[in-house]
């Protein structure tokens, strides 16, 4: 691929794509290509557990795999830390930024063409490479994004399409993740108030965990901890920055949501090894995005429509306050970003069959995003999952609504009886987990 596309000349881009074929000795002729989220996640390295989530559909059908230019091993614009220790989690802007530089600078790219709707039609050459005449799209996170781009560039080569966890153009990253983060956690935090158990083991945690907060804000603690993968003793700074950081993560998987209130509690007691171990969690997600990517996306698609006083109006009130926006605002000062036209701003308008599905719980794209954008897509079914957070392809509920859907190409007469089975995890409420009194699957 030509990185500058119109032009049609200069650097090339080499694309990395992974085709997953169908089981079937006779498979259908619509595959399904999988768009990753991030932005900045490669699709191809994630074959392994794309294959496990999406067995159903692979009985019948290839499925599809293409790393973005930018990310994996199309031109990856990554942009790591030089070691792995605890401080690159305190480091401070000077530091981040200073790195950033010199990832920009080693760059064999002109990031300004790193846009999602450049990448789209690189996608659309590639349908057209492996003699697709239509294909079915599922978007996770910033992949519902790329694949609502995709609808509006080449909508009559799309037979249906799965949005999950909706992230639209329109979304502004990453301005609403203290309004959305502080929802999910006040949900949190409210259903811990619910149950007698968790209410009388964490009395006044809301409470409790607003001065938490308030009181590393004015003065972060240092704290003498161990690294929770290589195992070395490190000394590290606690400030409110990281914790929310922390925190974040932690909500995403109603799972590591359960453990929550028990490490907030320790954290109020300056213990924050149970906290920092949560980091850990999420890691090979973290391993494979490119910042470079990321950066290239937003500072050319959301962050020149964040206006002065935007960020303060929408962090008033959260814990999180701007902790979630400044270091992913700063570096769109130097980074060279490309332009979108203004329609692409506008609601994507179409009558594919879409399946559109919402974390009620997800703390960075709750269902708010999902109804807004269903609303413009006449033959869509949008639902909202109870006690799930970002994705609902993670549960097995999402994932035999996904199949079914891709299988019927029709959201008509789709059983989605399983989903008001969903139920918040229990709470840890001992070392060794849950109260052993209290059913499986009941959080409130």
């Amino acid at each position: 691929m030509f990185e500058n596309r119109q032009a049609r000349q200069g650097r090339t881009i080499a694309l990395k794509l992974v085709v997953l074929p169908a089981l079937s000795n006779d498979p259908r002729p619509d595959p399904l290509f999988f768009l990753a989220g991030g932005p900045g996640q490669g699709a191809a390295r994630m074959a392994g557990d794309v294959r496990e989530a999406f067995r159903r559909v692979q009985a019948e059908r290839d499925i599809v795999l293409v790393d973005q230019r930018g990310t994996g091993d199309s031109n990856g614009l990554e942009c790591v830390p030089d070691d792995d220790t605890l401080a690159s989690l305190d480091e401070s802007d000077d530091v981040g930024l200073t790195r950033l530089r010199a990832c920009l600078a080693g760059y064999d790219a002109d990031t300004r063409f790193y846009t999602t709707p450049i990448a789209m039609d690189d996608l659309d050459d590639v349908r057209a490479f492996l003699g697709y005449e239509t294909i079915n799209l599922y978007g996770g996170s910033y992949g519902t994004r790329a694949g609502l781009v995709y609808l509006r560039q080449h909508g009559d080569r799309v037979r249906a399409i799965v949005l999950d966890g909706v992230a639209p153009p329109d979304m502004r990253l990453p301005l609403y993740f203290a309004r959305d983060a502080q929802r999910a956690l006040d949900r949190l935090l409210a259903d811990c108030a619910a149950n007698p158990a968790c209410a009388a083991k964490y009395p006044r945690l809301a409470e409790r965990v607003r001065s938490l907060f308030a009181r590393l804000e004015v003065e972060p603690v240092p704290a003498r901890l161990t690294h929770p993968r290589t195992g070395l003793t490190e000394d590290l700074r606690v400030s409110a920055e990281l914790l929310a950081g922390l925190v974040t993560g932690a909500l995403y998987s109603p799972l590591t949501s359960s453990m929550v209130p028990e490490l907030l509690v320790r954290a109020e007691a300056n213990d924050f090894q149970g906290m920092l171990a949560l980091a850990t969690i999420g890691e090979s997600a973290s391993e494979n995005m490119s910042t470079g990517m990321q950066l290239s996306v937003i500072c050319a698609e959301d962050v020149p429509r964040i206006a002065p006083g935007d960020a303060e109006r929408e962090t008033a009130g959260t814990v999180f306050a701007r902790h979630l926006l400044t270091a992913r605002l700063k570096p769109c000062e130097f980074w060279p970003a490309g332009e979108v036209p203004a329609s692409y701003y506008e609601p994507v308008v179409s009558d594919v069959p879409a399946l559109v599905l919402s974390g009620d719980v997800d703390p960075v794209t709750p269902p708010a995003w999902g109804a807004a954008v269903s609303a413009h897509l006449s033959r869509a079914l949008h639902l909202t999952a109870p006690a799930t957070g970002h994705g609902v392809l993670g549960t097995g509920c999402g994932q035999r609504l996904v199949a079914a859907f891709i299988d019927r190409g029709s959201v008509e007469g789709l059983d989605t009886s399983c989903v008001v089975s969903l139920k918040r995890p229990p709470f840890f409420l001992t070392p060794a987990g849950p109260d052993p009194g209290m059913p499986l699957g009941i959080g409130k």
